[in-house]
């Protein structure tokens, strides 16, 4: 089943399998809550939350090379070259990046996690242009970026009128450093992949970081409370999520203009605020005037962020 520039090139291909990637995406946090519960899991024992983790992007791992390999022809293996990219892969993108992503959607409302995390966007936006010069930080990012964070600022807001923010640390905080994190693993990931297979790295950071995550976790005395049928059945969702929805967004990057594929990165807040009001009963707080301006605002920030050039589109 091997695929060609020209089938990841087809606009029918790119909207459906880029509307996929972020409804997989929207979809995680709200069912990692779930599976706190599910699992009895303490959301304030860090060490369980880890391994939850851990436990996730271990199999992750293991069937997005799985994936890889079968759309590849041939079995998905890494040279020797590639394994300090990797190392570095699973340290930025996994073992960091999802140790505050978990103990974040531990301590705050799904339908607030979904928003505050897209601001990857705006802080990858940043962090690429800034920092590693990989791109011009235009007049219309900035105003982008502005558009966006003011809509995560305001989702903060006391509903009560006021001023005052109404974020933690343990909360709005850590997701907020997981989308740092997720910025510079982004980058990397976005200088590795010119001359690695994008999915070979993801599949083999997300075995190294979830391997390393299960083993913090079970030194430090994490465990998971419950593991029956619907557990193990939700594990494996969201270890799908993560293999089927990294390996399809980098190959749609791979053989497209950036601009044409990360427009559709509008849909994953707002799958993750309706999927937070659907299966987490979030309705008022995702419905709600205050609610939905902020996501209006996040995702029209997305939207002009990656508006490209004429050529691009």
């Amino acid at each position: 089943m091997k695929l060609n520039e020209k089938t990841m090139q087809k606009t029918a291909v790119v909207v459906g399998l880029a509307v996929l990637a972020n409804l997989l995406w929207g979809s995680a946090a709200p069912v990692i809550k779930i599976g706190y519960g599910l699992l009895r899991i303490q959301t304030d024992h860090i060490p369980s939350l880890i391994l939850f983790a851990g436990v996730r992007f271990t199999l992750a791992g293991v069937l997005a090379v799985l994936l890889g390999s079968l759309m590849g022809g041939k079995l998905l293996l890494p040279k020797k070259s590639s394994l300090s990219k990797i190392a570095v892969l699973a340290m930025l993108q996994t073992v960091i990046q999802y140790t505050f992503f978990y103990i974040g959607c531990a301590h705050a409302s799904g339908v607030k996690v979904s928003i505050v995390v897209a601001t990857n966007v705006f802080v990858g936006i940043l962090i690429s242009s800034l920092l590693f010069r990989q791109e011009k930080l235009s007049g219309r990012k900035m105003i982008g970026c502005l558009i966006g964070f003011a809509g995560v600022v305001l989702v903060n807001l006391s509903s009560s009128g006021g001023l005052d923010l109404q974020m933690s640390f343990a909360g709005e905080g850590c997701i907020l450093l997981s989308t740092v994190a997720y910025a510079f693993s982004y980058v990397t990931m976005k200088s590795y992949s010119k001359a690695e297979d994008p999915v070979m790295l993801s599949g083999y950071q997300f075995i190294l970081g979830g391997l390393i995550m299960s083993f913090i976790g079970l030194a430090f005395g994490g465990r998971l409370g419950t593991v029956n049928g619907p557990g193990l059945l939700l594990l494996v969702y969201l270890a799908l999520v993560s293999a089927v929805a990294y390996s399809v967004w980098s190959l749609l990057m791979k053989y497209n203009p950036v601009s044409r594929v990360s427009v559709f990165g509008f849909s994953n807040p707002v799958f993750g605020v309706l999927l937070s009001a659907l299966l987490l009963g979030e309705r008022n707080q995702a419905f709600g005037a205050q609610g939905l301006i902020a996501l209006a605002l996040v995702c029209t920030g997305i939207l002009v962020v990656n508006r490209g050039k004429k050529e691009d589109r």
